[in-house]
């Protein structure tokens, strides 16, 4: 674990070393031609490894037992080719010590042992005090704050002129010496004042909701609005998601992030932000040639041009190295890329990807199809006539007992929403095998001119050879002013109809295979629900 809340699976392989967060999240992959050296240390409770790559990067990881030090050296020698080195940890409580400078991190040492060290990384600004004291401000990075009481804001070190390890002379002391090796390594932004790489003004964003201007600097990406101003490291930015809207001038850009930011007791793991599809614009990088070529070559070039989510994404994704997520083969029955529904009371689109779904915009929602214990089909609600059998509902129930309902999804998106579901090899737990299907059948029934759908087929037959009668509801009738699809701009809340009472009768076999037209009926929820009365009754 890199801390207390931060657990996860620690993988060592002849190809280089991996860990993956527990419960999915962040996964960290370095390759063997990356490591340059790798450490471990006695720390208090626990054994801790440190890894050293060639970009100048450092990771540490915290929770090794005593009897994995030994197996993870030998096989680190005999697979990897390095022999990770002992460094002993100085708990004397001293404050003055030396100082040591590796890539881009400093290490504060006492006594040949290692006191404590900061990644040059996280420096904001660094400034001279007075002639012997060398200042350090470190990034504000809001996401640290939803797992993290305290950060570090600054530190401060005093640099004798008498010091023999950065020896001064008339010109520079040594406190000067030291603040300009700091000064080499330090992230201080596009430059010392900090200025931005490329701005973005007056962008919409849905979650946290408001406008504000996007600055991306060289380590972190600055939302900067009227009430709110959120800093983001880029190692904190998972993943990005370009979700265009059916039939809207709007695409939405989602920057998902672990940890989350915080506002206030909200956590927000993903930022929504809509732009307007048909603007186009110029947006030219304020970094060096020298800084193009050398660390961002191929990922970034000196000007673009193009429409504006275009051009952010690939701005941001240069800058982070994150990857980026857009619509797979789902199509809906209009073409478009989602499905209207809704989530609890707030209607939305659901985006079915080739890896999980996503729900947008509020609450933004992403489920992983690796999260998944099984997907069920159901009768829309459980409520008297102003329920339309227009509708379903889909129902996600994921691994670790978590329910998602995606409710008021029209009829029509069936066939494509379960042909992309059952192609993904997804469990869809009504399909078949006597479990409740009689009520998707009567859902889901389309009486308009269009190809039979086998798995509606093989739900008719299996309602229709049931040995046991089936109990039905009353007979009703839908007012023309009734149902009605959700639309993205819908901003009222949805309350769960409450089922209705009235008398029940029962009907034979022969009339559930009538070829008469399909009555509608009213919906009684669940077929689960309505499967485990059944049975109670039996």
């Amino acid at each position: 674990n890199v801390s207390s809340d931060n657990l996860g699976q620690f993988k060592v392989h002849p190809g280089g070393l991996a860990w993956k967060r527990q419960g999915g999240g962040k996964t960290i992959e370095i390759d063997k031609a990356d490591l340059t050296s790798v450490t471990w240390m006695k720390v208090p409770r626990a054994y801790q490894l440190g890894v050293r790559i060639k970009d100048g990067l450092s990771y540490t990881f915290i929770g090794f037992r005593e009897q994995d030090v030994s197996s993870l050296i030998n096989f680190m020698q005999k697979n990897l080719g390095i022999s990770p080195d002992e460094k002993q940890l100085s708990v004397g409580g001293h404050n003055w010590g030396g100082i040591g400078i590796v890539g881009s991190m400093l290490t504060f040492m006492v006594e040949s042992k290692q006191a404590f060290e900061v990644s040059l990384a996280d420096v904001s600004q660094t400034q001279m005090q007075g002639k012997t004291d060398v200042l350090l401000e470190f990034h504000v990075d809001d996401t640290t704050g939803a797992n993290e009481k305290d950060s570090l804001m600054d530190m401060s070190f005093h640099v004798p002129t008498s010091n023999t390890q950065f020896p001064g002379n008339e010109n520079r002391t040594s406190a000067q010496i030291l603040w300009e090796a700091i000064l080499d390594r330090a992230d201080n932004g596009s430059g010392s004042s900090g200025e931005a790489v490329v701005t973005f003004e007056g962008i919409a964003i849905l979650t946290p909701r408001g406008r504000y201007a996007v600055e991306l600097h060289l380590p972190f990406l600055r939302l900067q609005g009227q009430a709110n101003d959120f800093k983001i490291q880029y190692s904190s930015i998972l993943r990005l998601f370009v979700l265009p809207k059916s039939n809207n001038p709007h695409t939405i850009v989602v920057v998902t992030l672990d940890p989350p930011i915080r506002k206030g007791q909200t956590l927000y793991p993903h930022i929504v932000i809509q732009f307007e599809t048909e603007t186009v614009v110029q947006k030219n990088m304020k970094l060096s040639r020298e800084l193009l070529d050398e660390k961002y070559k191929d990922r970034l070039v000196e000007s673009y041009q193009g429409l504006v989510h275009e051009v952010f994404v690939k701005v941001l994704r240069g800058l982070s190295g994150a990857k980026v997520t857009r619509p797979g083969s789902f199509r809906n029955y209009k073409n478009g890329y989602a499905v209207k529904s809704s989530l609890k009371a707030e209607d939305g689109l659901l985006y079915p990807l080739e890896k999980g779904f996503f729900f947008l915009p509020k609450p933004p929602t992403l489920i992983l199809d690796e999260e998944i214990e099984f997907v069920e089909f159901e009768r829309h609600g459980a409520g008297g006539a102003s329920m339309s059998s227009q509708y379903f509902d889909l129902l996600v129930k994921l691994k670790n007992d978590q329910e998602h309902l995606f409710r008021n999804i029209q009829r029509s998106e069936y066939r494509n929403l379960f042909n992309f579901i059952n192609g993904k090899g997804l469990k869809v737990m009504n399909l078949g095998d006597g479990q409740g299907t009689s009520g998707v059948t009567d859902v889901l029934q389309d009486t308009d001119d269009v190809a039979p759908d086998p798995h509606l087929e093989r739900i008719k037959n299996q309602a229709g050879s049931s040995e046991d009668s089936d109990e039905e509801d009353e007979d009703f009738v839908l007012h023309k002013d009734d149902g009605g699809s959700p639309t993205d701009d819908s901003g009222g809340e949805e309350s769960d109809a409450s089922e209705s009472g009235g008398e029940k009768q029962k009907s034979s076999k022969k009339e559930a295979r009538s070829s008469k037209p399909p009555v509608k009926r009213k919906p009684k929820g669940r077929f689960r629900e309505k499967e485990t009365k059944e049975e109670e009754r039996s």
